[in-house]
């Protein structure tokens, strides 16, 4: 591929809800582009797009693909992304270094839940978008809708930028409202021909919204339109691309990308419209081990910096390093410094791929897209830049996980092979995490879903022969008291020598909830030397570790150590140790003990159409409603607060309730006081893991 410079380069994504074609229309421009000779399929494997053995099976894509190919002399990085909510990491990821997000609806769904997510991942400005409606050629389609569904969920800023020429069946072509023609589409050729009569009233109308939107990008235009009822064709055009590179103005384009009918004019928007990086905002970086913000210039003469936004490993391909390059030219050969780990790499080749295909890439200027191999110590949300520029580009952000597993081995020993191969994986996804609990004596995975979970599994099996058994981890619980009692121990123990002493008296109360555990020194009078004080404390300490009714951690309490005794002899760290802990394992039971247990706050998108279901079955998990919020294009955003106990494989059955449409996020709110009936499952449930271990 030859260089391009940085004016030359179009840097977009496709995004949207799972299924509405994204591949298809992706493989379509492909083949418009001169990429590939022939338009790939999913359905038949020949995608030039997915084509991974998980990808294959599934006829989906796990991961953001990236085509680099040329139109009207400007260079397009486009990346085709997964519209699974497993794979949300992927779009965040490729989204991150695009200038534009082209978000495609399915023509006979409108905006479904998934591209509502993804939308809501966009910072709120300074991110190009546009959006366009496919699968025109299928039945019962209308366009009207379709636009009606975007900007109920998105606002009017959604102007058309074109019309369908027929529906369903009968759609045959498109009507550019941009430079006021129409095309035609017979196989691989479009034609140029006059606007249908029959559509050139509703072309006028739509040509008048789109000049009013153009001119609400800038206040001055506005004042131009207000005083002259339109704008020239120079104004329009300042104020339409103005308004689009500031994400202020959504585009509404039209096609049917598996049957390639406006793909090519797509295409020509892409080129034309979608804003060059170095018209977008500088990237915000930081100072190296500093707080300190950095606006770094998208200038291909400045100093090289490139940011790593995606590792990929492939057995025929090596481990390969994706990077946009935010600053600078970078040429092969190129030594640059690893802000994080210090390393010096040396970037040997340079590539970019075209679907499945690598290609050599002679250079990389600023806001082009380009990828290493072999990098050692580099990995996803590193900076790379020149010796002495020590500035690091802010890392991509990405959700909590919203699905917990315990993972053990199939075979004894592989623990640690496990846990070295997970590691390699979160090298290339950051998406996931893996947590050892020692208390709880288990290793959790924590992922994006079930989906996500089964393709980690693929991989740590495919890679370093590793098979695991998934099964419900244990929850964390923590016990507490709500009562207040006080409580004496006397060790006493006399065997022959020098015997053990130790006699204390505590109180025990409750804490406020947070407040951890506190201590108190009450002694008087040396009924017990100073400096056995803290080995009470200690024993306390250590039988807080395992509560009295599920084992599990004690919080929240106050001990006052009050009273006691001690002998000259026999007395020793040991027997107040000992003394201490008895005395809290005996006083806790007294002190009307509970089990608490951690409270996830839920937030749940869901088309209305499943609603209700939705938020009956949060109710029958003890969930409590915590609200309601309509985000337009007919989808509920439910608020609620769920027992973590309650959410286990909870990816699985809404997904399944929900037609695959329902989405969530999760994140850690609080501990409280699990229900009675409940507690005494847990408790018996605890009771019989330590007869069986026994």
């Amino acid at each position: 591929m030859k260089e391009f410079t940085t004016d030359n380069i179009r840097n977009l994504c496709l995004a949207g809800q799972r299924g509405c074609g994204k591949t298809s229309l992706a493989d379509s421009m492909a083949f418009a582009a001169g990429v590939n000779s022939r338009i790939g399929r999913v359905d038949d494997g020949s995608s030039l797009f997915d084509y991974t053995e998980g990808e294959l099976s599934r006829k989906s894509s796990l991961s953001a693909k990236l085509m680099a190919s040329t139109w009207q002399d400007k260079k397009i990085n486009l990346f085709d992304c997964p519209g699974h909510a497993d794979f949300i990491g992927e779009f965040l990821s490729a989204m991150n270094v695009c200038d534009a997000v082209g978000f495609l609806i399915d023509a006979g769904s409108g905006v479904e839940v998934g591209t509502q997510l993804q939308w809501k991942s966009l910072p709120e400005a300074g991110k190009s978008r546009f959006f366009f409606v496919n699968k025109m050629e299928k039945e019962n389609v209308k366009w009207q809708e379709a636009l009606d569904s975007i900007q109920n969920a998105f606002g009017k800023q959604a102007v058309a930028v074109q019309l369908p020429i027929g529906e369903g069946e009968t759609f045959s072509g498109i009507v550019d409202l941009l430079h006021m023609k129409a095309y035609k589409f017979t196989g691989d050729d479009r034609t140029e021909i006059d606007i249908p009569a029959e559509l050139k009233d509703e072309a006028d109308a739509q040509r008048e919204s789109l000049i009013e939107a153009a001119a609400e990008s800038d206040d001055a235009l506005m004042e131009k339109f207000f005083d002259e009822g339109t704008l020239s064709a120079d104004d329009f055009m300042i104020g339409l691309r103005g308004g689009i590179a500031g994400g202020t103005l959504y585009p509404v384009l039209f096609g049917a990308g598996g049957k390639n009918i406006g793909t090519k004019v797509l295409l020509d928007f892409v080129a034309e419209y979608i804003p060059a990086p170095n018209k977008m905002a500088p990237t915000a970086a930081v100072r190296t081990g500093k707080e300190d913000v950095v606006e770094v210039p998208v200038d291909p003469s400045g100093q090289p910096l490139a940011y790593v936004f995606k590792t990929v490993s492939e057995g025929h391909l090596g481990e390969m390093t994706y990077f946009k390059v935010v600053s600078g030219t970078i040429k092969p050969g190129a030594e640059l410094i690893n802000q994080q780990s210090s390393a010096t790499e040396r970037l040997a080749q340079l590539y970019t791929f075209q679907g499945k295909n690598r290609t050599d890439l002679p250079s990389a200027a600023a806001g082009d897209i380009g990828v290493a191999v072999k990098l050692k110590k580099t990995h996803t949300s590193n900076s790379l830049s020149a010796k002495g520029y020590d500035v690091s580009v802010k890392p991509t952000e990405f959700p909590n996980p919203v699905m917990d597993v315990a993972i053990r081995p199939k075979a004894k020993g592989d623990e640690e092979k496990i846990a070295a191969g997970l590691t390699k994986l979160h090298e290339e996804d950051l998406t996931f995490k893996l947590i050892s609990d020692p208390a709880l004596k288990q290793q959790v995975l924590y992922a994006q879903g079930s989906t996500h979970i089964e393709v980690l599994m693929e991989k740590l099996h495919a890679r370093y022969g590793v098979e695991v058994d998934l099964t419900k981890p244990k929850i964390p619980y923590r016990e507490t008291i709500t009562g207040k009692t006080e409580k004496q121990y006397k060790h006493k123990k006399q065997s022959g020598g020098r015997g053990q002493y130790g006699d204390v008296h505590i109180r025990i109360e409750p804490n406020k909830r947070g407040g951890g555990f506190e201590f108190s020194d009450e002694i008087k009078g040396g009924v017990i030397p100073n400096k056995f004080i803290p080995a009470v404390e200690k024993g306390v300490i250590e039988q807080m570790a395992h509560g009295g009714l599920c084992g599990a951690q004690v919080v929240d309490v106050k001990v006052a150590l009050f009273f006691g005794s001690y002998h000259d002899v026999d007395s020793s760290d040991m027997a107040f140790k000992i003394a201490g802990s008895m005395a809290f394992k005996e006083g806790f039971m007294d002190s009307k003990p509970v089990i608490l247990e951690p409270i996830y706050n839920v937030e749940v998108l869901v088309p209305d159409d499943f609603q209700g279901d939705v938020m009956g079955d949060l109710s029958s998990r003890r969930g409590k409603i915590a609200g309601m919020d309509p985000q337009g294009g007919g989808n509920t955003l439910v608020r609620a607060a769920i027992p973590r106990a309650e959410l286990y494989q909870y990816s699985v059955d809404l997904r399944s309730m929900t037609q695959g449409q329902g989405v969530y996020t999760m994140d850690f709110s609080h501990y409280e006081t699990v229900p009675h009936e409940a507690a005494q499952k847990i408790i018996a449930e605890a009771k019989a893991e330590k007869e069986a271990d026994s």
